[in-house]
């Protein structure tokens, strides 16, 4: 954390960030309070970094990736403002006068008794503070969202047509927002406060250990001398860090500064080095086992434990990784490029000789989730293991300055998350009160005549829309109350629903013309948005390709028979490998015009469950590949690698 006003300011910001991961840990071991103490808390504390800090001055595209930096807006410390402690004031005295009068509210009657005239002021004063501070740490889409749901709430007598309803007075509104469990203490704060929260904090002290050089290490020893081996590098190492980022935005800006220009170095093309790291950071949300913040809302919304969650995940994720190493594959082949040379790559032996016990925090985080402890107390005890096995090193041990430093870094990783629930509280609140999710459910299903194909178009395309301009979280809460109960009417299985609606609102980081990932990439590569953007696309079809097939397959996502889960999972593999092939242009070989139609549609035919289609996709890529070895075409001669490249200084970690 930066401080530009005098020590005092990062001293303070520090203390309070380091005060609120304590307190997460600490509930973790000894049990959390009541809900509304809980949520409360953890809120006062997000309050207390937020309007303590203020966001880093600067404009263009800098100032837009540090307003959506997705695991929390980069807050720089300075001395607060006389207004900023007045605004943290107003912040705070909702909160304390909820926790003065927490035996009153938990007796009265939500939605009967009416509102004492102190509550209707501390109702006004935090939602007007949870929305000050989504501006401040998310930029203004967010809070804008949230304005326009108000409106319609109050508005709904004068509203034209459908969107007419009877309306909510500005007590009932309050009521909702400030002392229900439908508002801002709702679902979405409380996992910001238990799950989120603590998984943020011990990626921050995986970072700290600096585990994800280790992952990049391990990368460049598996894969770096292939061809393309920096394009797989950055596969490889973005996907794992994405275990500790969850943020697509954050993981590019921790490994873009050097992927980017490594392969830039080797022959890629600029705008497809961007766009290789663009797409494998975006990626990391959903990988599990730490998957994005908002598959922990996901698992509550949808009444399924985050590790069976994780395990739903898990396959798609595959696919994804899959197909964009294989792109990049076939990417290098096509156009001569050449791995590093043995001298630029560590052996494999030496990376996990030095290091490779940092992997034991994250095998332990999975076996706990498997024999069945919850999430919350799985990310404690994998926090704690990860001191004591950092301690088995002194290259990666902490000392107290790095514990107080991974403390700070976890607390303020996750205001950007928790102020977005806040945030998505009260849009949650709006639509269950006023109709708007029975009636946007109506919608979907008549415009779709009640037909599935339509109704996925259009959620995606909300998905996509929703995701460009806020973060992951609050588009997925949005849509999983408008969009996902018309997919569970039209009969999707319903993890296969939430799953959707996750997966678009998650690729819309790297979907034009405002794809964050994409940005963050050509900054650092100096590439172009538009080329970048395109380039990104194509690596990452098989995003916008898996979720329509493991909705009409629910195999992809281990549901069914073991044995008809084995052959959707095969099948799939083949057939995004094929994907890849055709949109790249090469196989065994370069593919002809009607060999990559060929490839693209035996692609199709494999990822679609079901042995028919197998059969009919296997016959046409045989055809592929009997075609290539008979008469292939002539490959281009490698690629004479271009001059180094001083890599940009790497950010400065939090």
């Amino acid at each position: 954390m930066e401080n530009g006003g005098g020590r005092p300011a990062g001293t303070l910001v520090g203390i309070a960030a380091a005060g609120m991961s304590l307190f997460h840990l600490y509930i973790a071991m000894a049990g959390a309070p009541e809900a509304l103490v809980l949520r409360g808390t953890h809120l006062a504390l997000v309050f207390c970094i937020i309007f303590l800090s203020a966001p880093k001055e600067g404009g263009g595209l800098g100032r837009l990736l540090e307003l959506t930096f997705l695991s929390g807006g980069k807050l720089a410390a300075r001395l607060p403002r006389l207004w900023d402690l007045l605004l943290l004031a107003a912040a705070i005295a909702p909160l304390l006068y909820i926790f003065w009068n927490l035996d009153h509210l938990n007796q009265r009657m939500v939605y009967v008794d009416s509102l004492a005239p102190a509550e209707m002021v501390m109702g006004v004063l935090l939602v007007l503070m949870v929305i000050e501070a989504s501006r401040r740490t998310l930029g203004p889409t967010l809070p804008l969202t949230v304005l326009t749901f108000i409106l319609y709430a109050l508005a709904g007598p004068w509203l034209p047509g459908p969107m007419r309803h009877a309306g909510l007075s500005l007590e009932t509104l309050l009521d909702i927002a400030y002392l229900s469990p439908d508002g801002i203490f709702g679902i979405p704060l409380g996992v910001s406060a238990t799950y989120v929260v603590l998984f943020i904090i011990f990626g921050a002290f995986l970072e700290r250990t600096n585990t994800g050089a280790l992952f990049m290490d391990l990368a460049s020893a598996l894969a770096g001398r292939s061809p393309g081996g920096p394009g797989k590098i950055a596969c490889i190492s973005s996907g794992l860090f994405g275990t500790i980022s969850g943020s697509a935005v954050a993981n590019v800006m921790v490994d873009g500064w050097l992927t980017i220009p490594l392969m830039k170095r080797t022959g890629f093309k600029g705008h497809v080095a961007a766009a290789v790291e663009a797409v494998a950071s975006t990626g990391g949300q959903i990988m599990p086992p730490v998957m994005g913040a908002a598959a922990f809302v996901l698992a509550e919304l949808a009444g399924l434990p985050y590790a069976q969650v994780a395990l739903h995940a898990a396959i798609p994720a595959l696919l994804y990784y899959v197909a964009l190493f294989m792109a990049i594959h076939f990417e290098a082949r096509r156009t001569g490029l050449r791995g590093l040379r043995p001298d630029e790559t560590p052996p494999l032996g030496g990376v996990l000789l030095a290091r490779g016990h940092m992997l034991l925090p994250i095998a332990a985080l999975i076996w706990l989730m498997w024999e069945g402890y919850t999430a919350f107390l799985a990310a404690f005890w994998a926090t704690l293991l990860v001191v004591g096995i950092a301690a088995l090193r002194a290259g990666t041990r902490l000392d107290l300055r790095g514990m107080y430093e991974a403390l700070q870094s976890g607390a303020q990783n996750s205001v950007g998350v928790a102020a977005a629930c806040a945030s998505a509280g009260i849009v949650i609140g709006v639509i269950a009160h006023t109709g708007l999710g029975i009636k946007f459910t109506s919608f979907i299903l008549s415009l779709s005549s009640d037909t599935l194909i339509p109704a996925l178009v259009l959620t995606m395309v909300a998905g996509i829309i929703l995701g460009m301009g806020m973060p992951t979280t609050a588009a997925y809460v949005m849509q999983a109350a408008l969009l996902v109960p018309a997919l569970i009417k039209l009969g999707i299985v319903p993890i296969a629903a939430h799953l959707f609606v996750f997966y678009f609102a998650i690729i819309s980081a790297i979907t034009p013309p405002v794809a964050l990932a994409v940005y963050a990439a050509a900054g650092i590569g100096k590439t172009p948005l538009w080329a970048t953007g395109i380039a990104a696309l194509r690596m990452g079809a098989t995003g916008f390709i898996v979720p329509f097939f493991f909705v009409y397959g629910p195999a992809l996502l281990l549901v069914g028979e073991w044995g008809q889960v084995i052959l959707a999972v095969l099948s799939a593999c083949a057939g995004v490998v094929l994907l890849a092939a055709s949109l790249h242009g090469f196989l065994l070989s370069p593919l002809r015009p009607w060999e990559r139609l060929a490839a693209g549609a035996a692609s199709l035919l494999l990822i679609h469950s079901g042995w028919k289609t197998d059969l009919i996709g296997l016959a046409l890529a045989g055809g592929v590949i009997l075609s290539q070895r008979i008469a292939p075409l002539p490959e281009v001669p490698p690629a004479v690698p271009a001059e180094p490249e001083a890599a940009p200084s790497a950010p400065a970690r939090p």
